[in-house]
């Protein structure tokens, strides 16, 4: 139940070339406390609750466990979920032997697109695609929550 990724800035859109999935994510926040996050999400026909802990130092791994809800119960949660929904594509990019998740962000967030590569350890090594741009990792205001507070127009 511990997630293992780093995120990066995209710097070209050249990724949706090598896409082998492209999904529509509407997700919002029951909690935004950086310490216990609960995001409710509709991905494509799907509907999800996600708790997420606090990262450690480097902002590489946290605590996170997730469960599929119907899609009725998630759009109903959506309706009390605090201000600022968070509205995207979701790209899955098979980069040597791990898929990289590339969100380009779509309303108040649009123009920002980031990729997250999920690992096995911290030191795990992965291929860098050439349209892969500054690392953000652990930097608390690429994460959704806080996107879903300050969005990215605002910047």
């Amino acid at each position: 139940m511990i997630e293992i990724e780093r995120k990066f800035l995209v710097v070209s859109d050249d990724f949706k070339k090598a896409a082998s999935k492209r999904e529509h994510i509407v997700q919002g926040f029951l909690n935004k406390d950086p310490e216990r996050t609960v995001r409710i999400r509709i991905k494509g026909e799907k509907g999800f609750i996600t708790v997420k802990g606090i990262s450690n130092a480097s902002g590489t791994s946290r605590f996170e466990w997730e469960k599929e809800i119907s899609v009725s119960e998630a759009k109903s949660l959506l309706n009390i979920c605090k201000k600022g929904v968070i509205d995207k594509y979701r790209y899955e990019v098979l980069i040597g032997k791990h898929t990289f998740e590339v969100d380009e962000f779509l309303g108040d967030n649009k123009g920002l697109i980031v990729a997250e590569v999920e690992l096995a350890s911290e030191k795990e090594g992965f291929e860098k695609p050439y349209w892969l741009g500054k690392e953000v990792t652990g930097n608390v205001a690429y994460y959704n929550s806080q996107l879903s507070k300050n969005p990215f127009k605002n910047w």
